[in-house]
């Protein structure tokens, strides 16, 4: 694999950021939870936010690279995630009227999750019927 990993690098510098903000936020006195504080509370759903999408669709990457699909296709999944969960983190981690970023991140992580769970489908279907045909 010579794609995913520089995605995965990339994202997981991102994510060191963004736990980095947490643990700024939690300077405060507050140890679990948000304590009530609105922006603690950003910080830490853009940071959950984060771990909820991106491990799954790094693995979608890995998958259709380890199939040989298109590296440009996977290049393109892994710079549009990189480029929403920029969006996505600067919103909610930074800032508190960015909506824009909010929402296009979020709307550009659930297209690559569609995208590239689709094309793991499809992958898949192929191969299993390839291997069907060659068995009989």
């Amino acid at each position: 694999m010579i794609v995913t990993p520089l995605y995965a690098g990339l994202l997981a510098l991102w994510y060191l950021v963004l736990s980095l903000r947490v643990v700024n936020g939690r300077g405060k006195g507050i140890s679990l939870g948000d304590g009530g504080d609105a922006e603690l509370l950003r910080r830490i759903r853009g940071h959950a936010n984060f771990a909820e999408y991106v491990p799954l669709i790094l693995i979608l990457m890995g998958l259709l690279e380890l199939g040989h699909f298109s590296l440009w296709v996977v290049h393109a999944l892994g710079l549009s995630l990189l480029i929403a969960r920029l969006l996505h983190g600067y919103a909610l981690s930074f800032t508190t009227h960015f909506k824009f970023g909010r929402m296009a991140g979020a709307g550009l992580t659930f297209l690559v999750l569609l995208v590239a769970g689709l094309l793991c489908t499809y992958q898949g279907i192929s191969a299993y019927l390839l291997l069907s045909v060659n068995v009989h």
